[in-house]
């Protein structure tokens, strides 16, 4: 390749990764936007604004605690059982969330969270690692899978 043909692909290349980078401000802002509504969902434990964040179909996976939860009727059982708790509250790392477009209608969200759980004289605060998988659908972005494990604390 000539050295104007290197020059022509690169400088292409650039343009590329620069017209596309408002439509992943976009992507980012959308996601982080219906995430924020599901915790607020969550926090008011209010299943049926729950549910409507989460895709309906069998394909709808939740990984807790080890096991697989198939379809959004199944994860929302699964969610009331816990939110029976005298503390459910869930506190996003918000600051170190990471939103990764995989397609323009799908992207990845990861971070951090806190969730509180048990008594109120004494809940425990679980740390959690989350990766969610959003489908942006007819009706905009929807949660299609919840990924969770604990978090470590990190080393010293």
């Amino acid at each position: 390749m000539s050295r104007a043909g290197l020059l022509l692909s690169v400088l292409g290349g650039a343009l590329l990764m620069v017209s596309s980078a408002p439509a992943m401000a976009d992507t980012r802002d959308e996601v982080l936007s219906v995430y924020r509504g599901f915790a607020e969902a969550q926090n008011a434990r209010d299943l049926d604004r729950i549910g409507a964040y989460l895709v309906d179909g069998p394909d709808f996976l939740w990984v807790s605690d080890g096991q697989s939860v198939w379809g959004r009727p199944d994860a929302l059982k699964r969610m009331g059982g816990f939110q029976k708790a005298e503390v459910w509250h869930v506190v996003p790392d918000l600051d170190h969330a990471r939103v990764v477009e995989l397609d323009p209608d799908v992207a990845m969200l990861h971070m951090p969270l806190v969730l509180e759980l048990g008594s109120a004289a004494a809940p425990d605060r679980l740390r959690f690692l989350v990766s969610i998988l959003f489908r942006n659908q007819q009706d905009g972005w929807k949660i299609a899978s919840l990924l969770t494990t604990t978090q470590k604390a990190a080393a010293p």
